[in-house]
C-alpha cells in the first residue's frame, strides 16, 4: 500500500502509538497525593485521575463545613497538579520528536 519513506514513517507512527498505549497503562496502575491544610486534608488519585481516598483529620471537621470544603477541594487541586506532571514525564520521552504546538496535550486528556 504504503512505499519508501512514507512506510518508514506509518512504522514509526505505529511503534510510537504503541509505546503510548503502554505508557497510558503503566500511569493508570500509578497513584499520586495531594495535601492541604498542612496535611489536615489528604486525598489520593489514580492515573486516571480518580480519587481512590480521601483522610481528612478528624479535628478539621469541628471547622465551618466550607473550610472542609476548601481544604478537600485544594487537596484535589494539588493532587491533580502532581498527575499532571507525572502524566508530562512519561509521555514527554514520545512526544519530543514530534514538535507539538505550544499547549498542545498528548495523548488527548
Amino acid at each position: 500500500m504504503f512505499d519508501g519513506p512514507l512506510q518508514e514513517m506509518m512504522k514509526q507512527a505505529q511503534k510510537v502509538a504503541d509505546q503510548m498505549k503502554e505508557a497510558q497503562s503503566k500511569l493508570s496502575e500509578q497513584e499520586v497525593s495531594g495535601e492541604s491544610g498542612a496535611g489536615l486534608v489528604s486525598v489520593t488519585l489514580n492515573g486516571q485521575g480518580d480519587c481512590k481516598c480521601v483522610v481528612i483529620n478528624p479535628n478539621v471537621l469541628a471547622d465551618e463545613p466550607s473550610i472542609v470544603g476548601e481544604l478537600v477541594a485544594s487537596a484535589i487541586n494539588d493532587a491533580n497538579k502532581k498527575l499532571e506532571i507525572m502524566k508530562q514525564e512519561s509521555m514527554g520521552n514520545l512526544t519530543q520528536g514530534l514538535n507539538l504546538p505550544p499547549g498542545f496535550k498528548f495523548p488527548f486528556s
